[in-house]
């Protein structure tokens, strides 16, 4: 299984593909060095893989990359950085944090 993560900027997303197959997406928007994700889905017959969290681990990482910080406002990138949290917290704003919405 060929796995691919790539960033749409210009739609405001992250696609996962499984071969030439959109098999998941990450949607997000930025206002100033806030990086607000707000809708990640699996496609019914990908779920169970594990692929949502190579996509946001790829996600958080560009956004980290660009030197953003993260509202987590998808319940998954939420539940994902809390379990992460060592790699991941340090995303979030001073006002944000995982569970907290």
């Amino acid at each position: 299984m060929e796995i691919r993560v790539e960033h749409q900027a210009e739609h405001h997303r992250f696609v996962l593909f499984v071969g030439l197959t959109e098999a998941a997406f990450s949607e997000y928007f930025d206002a100033d060095t806030k990086r607000n994700f707000y809708h990640t889905v699996t496609l019914p017959q990908y779920r169970g893989r594990g692929l949502a969290a190579v996509l946001t681990e790829y996600a958080l990482d560009d956004t980290r990359a660009r030197g953003m910080t993260v509202v987590p406002a998808c319940w998954f990138v939420n539940e994902f950085i809390e379990t992460n949290a060592e790699k991941y917290a340090n995303l979030l704003t001073s006002a944000e944090s995982p569970g907290a919405r």
